[in-house]
């Protein structure tokens, strides 16, 4: 069974141009100043001009520019052909056509409004399936299966991890995604508190989960003031944490600069939590099989295989409780692709 097609050398080549254009627009887009919108406003009969928007703390503002004038509307026109300028737009529309994978609308707004606001370079990282897909066209691949989903899936580091934060870098989650007026509410805890869920509950197909990994503390939650966010501890995922790497989120709309779990780490993570899923989940199980190997005969074919197989002696030497779980996901694996069952991957020392 193919679980993959090579990309053309073309559609490779456009993406590597699509993901250097994407980096210099996140670059430009973060020193250009915040997201916001000109209102003019009527005071005393005199008609006056404001810049609002939302600095990083969350807090709403509004910037005085000036009297209503020639100059002025010239400057919000300018504004205004400013946001509506897609640079990106024909390189992602010419790497699409090539073959290369997009993600829902829908998704790909919540994920470009959390890169905009700074959620990636403050150490933010796409997982699950959306990861998956940005994966693929990464690697020069696409997948022939495991790439559909309903949710969108983030992680942090949290406080476990250790990620270079500027000290002075502070935005809000929360306000990153209610500013796409999507609907999009946080889930609240048993005891009142805002959870780590995000749904609307006039779409259910859409849900966003912010996840860290577990710590000693059991289930809490981990709140991150300086994010305005909390975040759902889960177990092993410190392991898809490590190593992460750096790929381009593309949507019809264009595309966006993204954090993702290095591809062979990523791999051996869904063999550990393939156990840890429980009954009713047991389709997310199979597609946790399925991506592992979708990723393995991707390193089977192109190589390297070692880079699989050091990840998966790191978590072997984790403990009993990873060694147990890995095997348990190995033993699945092998059931479903039993081409897989090559020592290269398995080696143990």
């Amino acid at each position: 069974m193919a679980r993959f097609s090579d990309l053309s050398l073309t559609a490779q080549t456009a993406y590597a141009e699509l993901a250097e254009q994407a980096h210099v627009v996140e670059l430009h887009a973060a020193l250009a100043g915040f997201p916001g919108a000109f209102h003019k406003r009527t005071i005393k009969g005199r008609e006056y001009w404001y810049f609002g928007y939302r600095d990083f703390d969350g807090k709403g503002r509004m910037a005085y520019v000036g009297p209503d004038s020639d100059r002025v509307r010239a400057l919000v026109g300018r504004f205004a052909e400013g946001k509506n300028h897609r640079p990106l737009l024909p390189l992602t529309g010419a790497a699409v056509a090539l073959g290369c994978e997009v993600v829902a609308a829908k998704h790909f707004r919540i994920i470009k409004r959390l890169a905009e606001y700074g959620f990636f370079r403050a150490g933010g990282l796409l997982i699950g399936t959306h990861a998956f897909v940005a994966m693929g066209n990464l690697l020069g691949v696409r997948w022939q299966s495991g790439q559909r989903t309903q949710d969108v899936d983030f992680a942090h580091a949290g406080k476990n991890v250790s990620v270079a934060l500027p000290a002075n870098l502070h935005l809000s989650v929360h306000d990153a995604l209610t500013a796409l007026e999507m609907g999009l509410l946080p889930i609240s805890q048993f005891d009142g508190g805002a959870g780590a869920q995000y749904r609307n509950p006039l779409d259910p197909e859409l849900r966003l989960d912010f996840v860290t990994s577990a710590h000693r503390r059991g289930k809490a939650p981990v709140v991150l003031p300086e994010l305005g966010l909390v975040l759902e501890p889960l177990k092993f995922m410190e392991f898809s944490l490590q190593g992460s790497t750096q790929g381009c989120v593309l949507g019809r709309e264009g595309a966006c600069m993204v954090n993702l779990p290095d591809p062979a780490r990523y791999a051996v993570h869904k063999l550990l939590v393939y156990g840890e899923r429980p009954v009713r989940e047991r389709t997310k199980a199979g597609k946790d099989l399925l991506q592992a190997a979708c990723l393995m005969s991707f390193f089977a074919e192109h190589g390297p295989v070692e880079a699989f197989n050091e990840a998966w002696r790191d978590a072997l030497s984790r403990g009993r409780g990873w060694q147990r779980r890995a095997l348990q996901g190995k033993a699945a694996l092998l059931s479903l692709a039993p081409d897989l069952d090559d020592q290269s991957f398995w080696l143990e020392a």
